[in-house]
């Protein structure tokens, strides 16, 4: 009778997104429940070898390589590995991934994650979203996709995934905001909370990587480091619980303990704790509207000692200010934010701009380049590609005036 219910309720995960933080964690989580879960496909962008090897650990049905031509050697490698998987290739292998499973994780970082991440809502697939550049970009036309072919969608960044475990919710992905006054999104603050703004204009792409609570890639390291994350956060979550940028609010908390929280009319104000470790939100999602073990050690109050909270510093943290004037423009602006400043975070990355320049470029960005409706795919994608081509003049202007 247990393994009869236990198939039962086997489902089929494809990982978008496999060897990031967040798709090893997934991984992580899925292996400490063998039995419960199969990997339809797991993919990744250029990192080959690691792909492999995960093929051969776990011999998902398909992988991708999205950012590869196709290869025979690598297929030839496959093979000799023993693995039957299915390679594929480019964005088409990414859409093909979806098709065949019951849930996408969601986890490729950046636009690069938006096509099969609204492909596979528009399925009516489970979506855990970890890439919230879907959202950010694209709000209204995800939501959209999710409520016509009535996907579940279940929130994996801690702070969306905190704010979906406080408020009612009807075991399908739907909450209800009927009775909330506001919600807050708590931010750590990154390793600059208290820094000087002559301190900020030395930063190396090293300091920024280094966040004190968290271990992440080191694209959303830097965005946590400007509070950009936040910024793109306070985004997702107008369109993921339909709630009025007003209603919005970040604190500052070092500690990243409490992860959010929701005011409700009454004064009643209910909070989601945990230690700061991807696997708490990943396998709530995985296991809705049940609760597994996710490996997480528990939460010790006692050790922690105290709880702290401030308000966040927008002079410090101009590009959370411009992610909240992106949010009130509407149409493809919060499309041109976020090009902007991928295009601005990679170029701090590879030593082409300055930590405080990043903040700069996005501004530009929006300021000079037009915002439109955003009501298809092809103009979300049009205005991220302007952007880009704007964001990536300024860094080259940069680099002469520095030379």
């Amino acid at each position: 009778m247990v393994m009869t219910e236990l198939k039962a309720r086997r489902r089929s995960l494809t990982i978008l997104g496999a060897t990031g933080s967040v798709g090893r964690s997934t991984l992580d989580v899925v292996g400490q429940h063998p039995g419960e879960y199969s990997l339809h496909a797991l993919t990744a962008h250029k990192s080959s070898d690691e792909l492999l090897r995960l093929c051969q650990l776990h011999e998902p049905s398909i992988a991708v390589l999205s950012g590869t031509r196709e290869d025979p050697e690598l297929r030839r490698r496959l093979r000799e590995a023993g693995c039957r998987t299915e390679l594929l290739f480019g964005e088409a292998g990414l859409l093909q991934a979806v098709e065949g499973c019951d849930t996408v994780m969601a986890a490729i970082v950046g636009a690069a994650g938006l096509a099969p991440t609204i492909r596979a809502a528009s399925l009516g697939k489970q979506v855990l979203l970890a890439n919230k550049e879907a959202l950010v970009m694209a709000g209204p036309l995800f939501m959209r996709a999710v409520r016509t072919a009535s996907a579940v969608l279940l929130p994996i960044d801690s702070e969306h995934n905190a704010l979906f475990q406080c408020l009612p919710s009807d075991g399908q992905g739907r909450v209800s905001m009927a009775e909330v006054r506001r919600i807050l999104l708590t931010a750590s603050g990154g390793p600059f909370r208290t820094a000087s703004p002559e301190r900020l204009e030395t930063v190396t792409p090293d300091e920024a990587c280094a966040h004190p609570n968290w271990s992440m890639g080191r694209k959303i390291s830097v965005d946590s480091a400007t509070m950009m994350n936040k910024g793109l956060e306070v985004i997702e979550a107008r369109w993921l619980f339909d709630v009025e940028p007003e209603r919005i609010e970040v604190v500052i908390h070092p500690q990243s303990i409490i992860h959010s929280l929701v005011d409700y009319v009454d004064g009643s104000v209910l909070a989601q704790l945990s230690n700061p470790d991807m696997r708490v939100p990943i396998a709530h999602a995985l296991a809705y509207p049940r609760r597994m073990a996710s490996g997480v050690k528990p939460l010790d109050l006692a050790a922690i000692g105290q709880l702290t909270f401030e308000p966040p510093d927008m002079g410090r943290f101009p590009c959370l200010r411009l992610a909240y004037s992106a949010l009130h423009a509407g149409g493809t602006a919060s499309a041109i934010l976020n090009a902007a400043n991928e295009i601005a975070v990679e170029a701090f990355l590879n030593g082409r701009l300055g930590f405080t320049s990043i903040a700069k470029v996005i501004e530009e960005a929006l300021c000079r380049v037009s915002a439109s409706e955003a009501d298809s795919l092809e103009a979300v994608l049009e205005a991220d590609r302007k952007a880009r081509d704007f964001a990536s003049g300024m860094v080259l202007a940069r680099e002469g005036r520095a030379a």
